[in-house]
């Protein structure tokens, strides 16, 4: 019997996506867990495995088409000795890319919470439809396929369904109350409207990709419902410029070179610790508190932004932290990173000091609770503990606060931690 093979969802908020390529032809023989297609998402291109044994029959979307639409039949899978003929299914219409900006559709922008809901549970002892890799990985991470919803055809677990889930000894963050739906924000001028008063000018018009949509609704909801508020330092980072200095020396020839947002990084992850109530989220109607330091780190890529996260940060060394971030934005460049590799975490780091930013105020990421803004180091006179002016290499800091999760004197005590950390470089090694 011939099997439709749907678009998949590859991760929560995925509605539709760009079918980039066809790794098989028609006519081909595939087993699950064969890698059929590779599929752009608005953030990241990921690969699409078989979940069924068969023949690829007919190949209904072509390769590269754009706005496919989640759970649109792409190809048909057909048994040995199978006619294509008797599948009989028309090829699906992708949409084309629009000419102009979408108009209501981009003025309603996404919930912030914008999760899968938690998988309802199965009854016991009924048959769970599941790939053999998804099945692997569930057994490896210590997963219940029963509490996971499969986007595989007709329900079928597949392996982006297993990849980003957690054990079910984890605390289930996802099962917190979604906050009450709102009124949608007002718009803006329509795109028309726009165009009306540059007539007369001579322009290029940009159609906006899906990440650019993304981070447009997510920015435009952050600054609309989180009362941000703002927190400013300066740290001098004269010892820590020595103290990494001697560790680079020390690790020369095993291919690892601390930088200095590797020691920001870390000294954000003690902070969080050393300042619970700050490792925060906004939920709603509540307030989820995290053990782990899980630190987001934002990555300019062209055409937009990924914030991938380090998990676990504080029980990891600094020479760890900086191989996994190197991996990491490499891979966020070239749009590689899988969902759970760039969602979650309680707190994120923007750093424009490389570029030559002095200050800056990052806006924060929804449901984070804050967010430091990094900017560059600079030689500055200072007044040093003797009362004497000197030259010394000042660092001016940033903290974005949701002030419904951190109140200012918490925020104060955070970012005290994270300087203190950073002024004495050497209390991150213990």
């Amino acid at each position: 019997m011939a099997t439709q093979i749907l678009m998949p969802a590859l991760s929560p908020t995925m509605e539709e996506g760009t079918l980039a390529k066809w790794l098989i032809k028609e006519g081909d023989t595939v087993k699950s867990g064969d890698i059929m297609a590779e599929i752009e998402t608005d953030k990241a291109t990921m690969e699409f495995e078989a979940v069924d044994e068969g023949i690829v029959g007919k190949i209904l979307v072509a390769e590269g088409s754009a706005g496919v639409k989640v759970n649109t039949p792409i190809a048909v899978l057909l048994e040995e000795g199978e006619d294509a003929s008797a599948a009989d299914i028309a090829p699906a219409k992708a949409e084309a890319a629009p000419a102009e900006a979408p108009k209501a559709e981009a003025a309603a922008a996404p919930k912030a919470t914008a999760t899968a809901a938690p998988a309802a549970p199965k009854a016991a002892g009924a048959r769970v439809f599941a790939s053999p890799l998804a099945r692997r990985i569930a057994a490896d991470k210590g997963i219940d396929l029963t509490q996971i919803t499969g986007s595989g055809p007709h329900g079928r677990i597949v392996k982006a369904d297993v990849e980003g889930a957690k054990p079910a000894i984890s605390a289930p963050v996802a099962t917190a109350p979604a906050p009450a739906a709102s009124a949608a924000p007002a718009s803006g001028a329509t795109a028309d409207t726009v165009k009306k008063m540059f007539a007369d000018r001579d322009y290029e018009e940009v159609t906006l990709d899906g990440m650019r949509r993304t981070i447009a609704a997510r920015l435009t909801e952050a600054k609309q419902t989180i009362p941000h508020f703002y927190l400013r330092r300066d740290v001098q980072l004269d010892a820590l410029m020595a103290f990494r200095a001697t560790l680079n020396k020390q690790l020369e020839g095993r291919e690892i070179k601390l930088s200095v947002n590797d020691f920001i990084i870390k000294a954000c992850a003690n902070a969080l610790q050393a300042v619970p109530d700050c490792n925060a989220v906004w939920a709603g109607d509540r307030i989820l508190k995290l053990k782990p330091s899980d630190v987001a780190v934002a990555v300019a890529i062209e055409g937009g932004l990924f914030t991938p996260v380090l998990r676990d940060a504080h029980q990891k060394s600094l020479s760890t932290l900086s191989a996994e971030m190197k991996d990491l934005a490499s891979r966020a460049k070239t749009k590689k990173l899988a969902p759970h590799e760039y969602q979650g975490g309680s707190f994120a780091i923007s750093n424009l000091g490389m570029m030559g930013v002095d200050n800056f105020d990052a806006v924060i990421n929804p449901p984070h609770g804050s967010i430091l803004a990094v900017g560059a180091g600079v030689k500055k006179p200072v007044v040093n503990a003797a009362g004497e002016i000197a030259v010394a290499t000042v660092m001016s800091m940033t903290l974005s606060v949701d002030h419904r999760v951190i109140d200012g004197a918490l925020g104060a005590q955070f970012l005290k931690a994270v300087i203190d950390n950073l002024e004495n470089p050497m209390s991150m090694l213990a």
